[in-house]
């Protein structure tokens, strides 16, 4: 079968890749071997977050008497929460169906993919064929090579939110933004919960000051921290999972009954058979491509997490607008210098958008740096969740801003306002004689920008 397009994978770039193109009235295959909707929908923000929001209802209620409001006991009906966790996630499934339903030109493919060619794919039986060509295949659990743990009935990302009974106590195995959702998520649905992680502080690439912050933060809530940890060993005996711990020269031994590894993502190319399309990898197995999303080989593109660079829904679908861009509408659209905004969903959020101080400090910049504590927020103060604080770095000799980081309460919210000043190429100042409703959390950029100082 000949298509004008084959699109490998659905994932928040490849699916709106596919209906658009199918839109214009191009023959177009789209080749899935699990669910529609790749990892966003079914493994990651829409049933990670829909799980964060029950953790937080769960908190409120335990600590209302915070707010003058009597409850009381609080548990947690693990099993209900799933439920409504999978019904949400079938929702989106079914919203993604219908799409590819509604379009008699796209046709999807179920199996897995395999290039036998530099413009053929088989799946299963078929060979589609195509001159253009789109890998969105995505990531999967990277799991280290630990002595015992293949031996473990160890929990990923996906599996954890199979379970419907609450760990005693929860292991993690990494202090990166996963690991700190779910940890700080079973914290709050009861267990206890012990954060095991390499490095010097969590958030390895975020700034030791947010790093600390979020760790105080977490701390506070119960959950247990053990840095700068090798893990040598792992074992698993009478109901109970123990790692062998190499803590700064030291031995140690942590116990629990469930164990989540969250250290890391691998892309999912090893199994396309890219040598037989003469498709390079980088040593990691990530496609490399050029500012237009193009590999070394011509009529073959890679967009979303398995191409490298930052693992966002939100870029993967910016690939799609750039490849729509450059493909339909005639345009020369690059993903270089792109400003990319995130947050990790933790309670207080971590909004972030640009680089962090440590990096500007590494490229020489010279430097404001604003900060203020939540603290001085009304809206926050207002809310009792004054935890974190908002920082902004700036350009000395331009006064544009450089990035942000917001640490509290929708602070993912909050940072896309400081994004949209980037996008502009507008100095920070603009928003010094802002006018911003009271009260709202926004508020708190009106002294942060006058707390703006040389550093």
């Amino acid at each position: 079968m000949t298509y004008d397009a084959i699109v490998i994978g659905s994932g928040q770039g490849g699916n709106p890749l596919s209906h658009k193109l199918a839109d214009l009235g191009w023959r177009v295959a789209l080749i899935e071997k699990e669910h529609l909707g790749g990892t966003c929908i079914n493994t990651g923000c829409t049933p990670t977050k829909t799980m964060v929001a029950s953790a937080q209802v769960a908190h409120y209620a335990r600590h209302a008497a915070r707010w003058g409001v009597r409850t009381g006991e609080v548990s947690v009906d693990l099993a209900r929460i799933m439920a409504r966790k999978d019904a949400i996630v079938q929702s989106f499934r079914s919203g993604q169906e219908r799409k590819v339903d509604q379009r008699p030109n796209l046709d999807l493919h179920r199996g897995h993919a395999r290039f036998i060619g530099p413009h053929a794919i088989q799946v299963g039986a078929e060979t589609l064929e195509g001159e253009r060509i789109f890998v969105n295949t995505g990531t999967r659990p990277e799991i280290p090579r630990i002595e015992g743990l293949d031996g473990t009935a160890y929990l990923t990302n996906a599996t954890i939110m199979e379970l419907r009974e609450l760990p005693e106590h929860l292991l993690v195995l990494g202090g990166g933004y996963i690991g700190l959702e779910f940890g700080q998520m079973f914290r709050r649905f009861g267990s206890r919960v012990t954060i095991v992680h390499r490095g010097d502080e969590i958030l390895t690439r975020e700034d030791p000051d947010v790093a600390a912050e979020l760790q105080k933060l977490l701390e506070g809530e119960g959950v247990s921290f053990v840095l700068r940890a090798r893990t040598n060993r792992v074992q698993h005996a009478n109901g109970q999972i123990a790692l062998m711990l190499d803590v700064d020269g030291d031995s140690q031994t942590v116990s629990g009954s469930h164990l989540l590894v969250a250290t890391g993502r691998r892309p999912n190319t090893d199994d396309l058979g890219l040598e037989q399309a003469g498709v390079q990898t980088d040593a990691k197995g990530y496609i490399p491509v050029n500012g237009r999303l193009e590999t070394n080989v011509p009529g073959i593109w890679a967009l979303g997490d398995v191409k490298g660079g930052p693992a966002f829904t939100h870029i993967s679908y910016n690939d799609y607008q750039i490849l729509y861009a450059n493909l339909v509408e005639g345009k020369n659209v690059t993903i270089d210098h792109r400003i990319v905004p995130y947050s990790v969903f933790t309670d207080p959020q971590l909004g972030r958008v640009g680089i962090t101080e440590k990096d500007a400090r590494a490229k020489g910049h010279s430097l404001k740096i604003g900060k203020i504590p939540m603290s001085w927020v009304a809206r926050a103060i207002e809310r009792d969740e004054t935890g974190g604080f908002m920082k902004l770095i700036v350009d000395a000799g331009d006064d544009r801003i450089l990035g942000a980081a917001i640490l509290a309460t929708e602070g993912g919210e909050l940072i896309q306002m400081l994004g949209t000043l980037m996008l502009a190429g507008l100095p920070y100042t603009l928003l010094k004689g802002a006018i911003y409703i009271h009260p709202t959390l926004a508020e708190g950029f009106f002294t942060l920008m006058e707390e703006v100082k040389p550093a």
